[in-house]
């Protein structure tokens, strides 16, 4: 039987800074704009750490069916592979959070929805369910998209535009055009997370058949891809609050910005692809560093 442990390993505790920093966004500008729901942000906070629990269980799954996950990943050992937790072990795991998630997501959609629009209700429940679909079809199944390239598109749209777009509507009730670009930003800096994973794994994802964008490009394209998503995603904040200023503290955020250049210079150093690995959660918690900040200074923006 599977311990304690080896779940709390498959459940991959360095993903959950990122999936949390997209909702903290959502939840930062509806209190900017006056629309902050305590319950709402709540349950989104538990309803993002679920369905990052189930999108890792899955992930774990996914590559060891297909054989991605073995001697050669330059990355760490996961459980399936290690036999730490089986493959019946590893479905039920899929099933209980899985459900789980549904279940505060629905709680989730109900309160930031029902009382305003029944129209709004449907759309985000599906929204729910396809976000569940998406985590587990991304390297599950035959015919998983993260095989065939569209991982970052996934995480730009489900680490970026919808948590954040999404959380401010549960909040507020409404769409605020603004809220796009620091939406952009967050899919953008999540979207470098995924891209620094696949860098590391390019030479086994090739030899196992996981053709990734970093496959696809090499090693030298990949890395001025990554470049230009951390560049963009500065870009698109500075030019929300450059349009949205009342005041200075909203600049709280450029206090991160030394950890991305610092690591983007090493990052270009690089030689061995093993040692991008720490980069992975560094740039996880710079972003969500970076969140924190520049929520902040929202909040102190309006007080």
């Amino acid at each position: 039987m599977a311990t304690t442990k080896s779940w709390i390993k498959a459940a991959r505790p360095r993903t959950l800074p990122l999936a949390l920093a997209g909702i903290l966004m959502g939840c930062g500008l509806a209190w900017f704009y006056g629309a902050f729901n305590t319950v709402v942000a709540v349950l989104a906070i538990l309803t993002a750490t679920l369905i990052q629990v189930f999108s890792n269980f899955a992930n774990d799954y996914g590559d060891n069916q297909r054989g991605t996950d073995n001697e050669f990943r330059l990355g760490p050992t996961r459980t399936m592979q290690s036999g730490e937790i089986t493959q019946k072990e590893m479905k039920s795991g899929m099933l209980l959070i899985g459900g789980l998630s549904f279940i505060l997501g629905l709680l989730l959609v109900y309160f930031g929805t029902w009382q305003q629009s029944k129209t709004a209700f449907v759309v985000f429940i599906g929204l729910g369910v396809l976000s569940l679909i998406a985590a587990y079809f991304y390297t599950a199944g035959k015919k998983s998209y993260g095989y065939v390239g569209l991982g970052d598109l996934a995480v730009f749209l489900f680490f970026g535009l919808l948590p954040v777009l999404g959380v401010f509507y549960l909040n507020a009730s409404y769409f605020e055009t603004a809220t796009l670009l620091p939406a952009i930003s967050m899919g953008f800096f999540s979207t470098g997370v995924l891209n620094l994973n696949n860098m590391r794994d390019i030479e086994n994802d090739q030899q196992s058949g996981k053709i990734t964008l970093p496959v696809r490009m090499g090693v030298r394209n990949s890395r001025i891809y990554h470049l230009a998503m951390i560049l963009w995603g500065w870009l698109t904040v500075i030019i929300f609050t450059i349009h949205q200023q009342q005041s200075t503290w909203q600049w709280l955020f450029l206090l991160a910005l030394p950890f991305f250049l610092i690591d983007l210079n090493k990052i270009f150093k690089i030689k061995e692809a093993r040692a991008l690995d720490p980069f992975l959660k560094r740039l996880s918690l710079s972003t969500l560093a970076f969140t924190l900040l520049f929520c902040l200074g929202l909040i102190l923006a309006v007080s």
